[in-house]
């Protein structure tokens, strides 16, 4: 056992543990799908994500956390063969329907999916999710994201994608429609199901929203009958300032993959200030840090398995990914000076490339190569704990485990590290009772602080519009 006098504290939390995957075969680690026991490459299969989410509900995780894009990374008109070549995040599936199937194989883990506000109005949206949280007894997270593809805007009829400052004025309308849907429209207590009195619903508690906004007009009622949760857990993932400050208005969980626990530290005080500013408390929202791991009986072994990573890692699929690439959508040549990129996006990428590697020219290939390592933890199960301790330290409330191969990054995780946490009480043993966000907050509903809170009630005595 580790002697890392933080290990024994017992005013240490519980953290929460997700598994962040995509429903494709390359989402984060880029070439690891050419591995043997890299079972991703056959994601069509849906059994795969049963027995994962099996696996990963047997070991007690809070949640599957499911990534997804509507478009191809880079240029629009770029040529795109490197995407469909690394098999990089094309082809993918909905997670939206996915979510069905684990629904009803599982009883406890919650289920967390992206939705991009462009790729669905958002009364079909609403109604979607409000289907899936009653099948799934209350366990449906939503990850509310604004794109970033120029080719996923276009695939829904625009010509490029928005600005960024009004991708997030679109987002806020957006999920004020689905607050109002959710939260408003019908009260508690209107579903009756009186047989006897040949009553369903009461008509007088079930309310049209009368939504009229610049993008959005939605007249409702919702048609779902309230579900367990009513509103799903709220996630966001925006590091921007845009995308902080809608995370501290409207997010429950953000998911953050900052490079250490001082940057994380900044971002998550950050935050939780915006927080106050809307009236919200500090711990309203959690904060999640993606990591990946790299797990050894012996410092050696894992450093071995590392080596053994390494040599899998496809540098044209962690450049695409970036978006390091030229004007006709070609990934540079490794050996392509990092001074000689041209590009108008991820520059923060290739100034921090330069922080790492200063005693030559640093070339694309190192990129590559230092993204694979971003935010991974090499070391025995003891290590590996005693740096997750150092996140909690940094105010993280828990981890999304990213894989390198599935299942076994899970199954390996869930068998060697989670015990270690669990003696040094960061790990839940069991399930607490009741809908996802009841296990998170101790509550099933967005507690009075949230925005959404606003819309409860609101519609009983609303004017219809003239």
């Amino acid at each position: 056992m580790s002697q890392n006098p933080a290990a024994q504290n017992p005013a240490r939390k519980v953290l929460h543990f997700n598994a962040f995957v995509m429903n494709t075969t390359s989402h984060i680690h880029h070439g690891q799908w050419r591995r043997p026991d890299a079972g991703q490459v056959d994601f069509n299969d849906v059994q795969l994500w049963i027995d994962l989410a099996r696996l990963l509900e047997e070991a007690k995780f809070d949640g599957m956390f499911f990534a997804d894009v509507s478009g191809l990374y880079g240029d629009s008109d770029a040529n795109f063969d490197v995407y469909v070549k690394e098999g990089l995040q094309i082809p993918s599936n909905d997670p939206t329907v996915l979510l069905s199937a684990l629904a009803v194989s599982t009883s406890h883990i919650g289920l967390a999916l992206t939705s991009n506000v462009v790729q669905s109005h958002p009364f079909h949206f609403a109604r979607q999710i409000s289907t899936l949280d009653h099948i799934s007894n209350g366990r449906i997270a939503w990850n509310i994201v604004t794109g970033v593809q120029d080719n996923g805007a276009r695939n829904f009829g625009l010509p490029q994608l928005t600005d960024h400052a009004e991708r997030y004025e679109w987002a806020e309308e957006y999920v004020d429609v689905t607050y109002k849907l959710w939260e408003g429209s019908w009260d508690e207590g209107a579903l009756l199901q009186d047989k006897a009195a040949g009553v369903y619903a009461d008509t007088g508690k079930i309310h049209k929203i009368h939504h009229a906004g610049k993008r959005y007009t939605v007249e409702g009622p919702h048609l779902p009958s309230p579900s367990p949760q009513r509103t799903p857990v709220l996630y966001q993932a925006g590091s921007s300032a845009s995308g902080r400050a809608f995370a501290a208005k409207n997010a429950e969980a953000t998911f953050i993959i900052a490079p250490s626990p001082a940057v994380a530290a900044e971002q998550i005080a950050q935050t939780r200030a915006l927080a106050v500013s809307f009236g919200r408390n500090p711990d309203d929202i959690k904060f999640f840090q993606g990591l990946s791991f790299v797990i050894g009986d012996t410092q050696e072994e894992a450093e071995a398995k590392a080596a053994e990573y390494e040599s899998y890692v496809s540098v044209d699929g962690y450049l695409a990914h970036a978006a390091i690439v030229d004007k006709q959508g070609r990934v540079y040549p490794p050996e392509t000076l990092v001074r000689d990129v041209e590009t108008n996006t991820m520059k923060g990428f290739l100034e921090w490339i330069s922080q790492y590697i200063t005693d030559r020219e640093p070339v694309v290939g190192d990129l590559a190569l230092l993204q694979s390592r971003s935010t991974r933890i090499v070391g025995t199960p003891d290590q590996i704990a005693d740096e997750i301790e150092r996140w909690q330290d940094a105010g993280v409330d828990g981890i999304n485990v990213i894989n390198w191969v599935i299942p076994g990054s899970f199954a390996e995780f869930a068998d060697k590290v989670l015990p270690v946490l669990r003696d040094r009480g960061l790990a839940q043993r069991e399930y607490a009772d009741g809908p996802l966000r009841q296990k998170l907050f101790g509550r099933p509903r967005l507690n009075e602080r949230h925005p959404a809170a606003r819309y409860r009630g609101a519609f009983a005595d609303a004017p219809v519009p003239a």
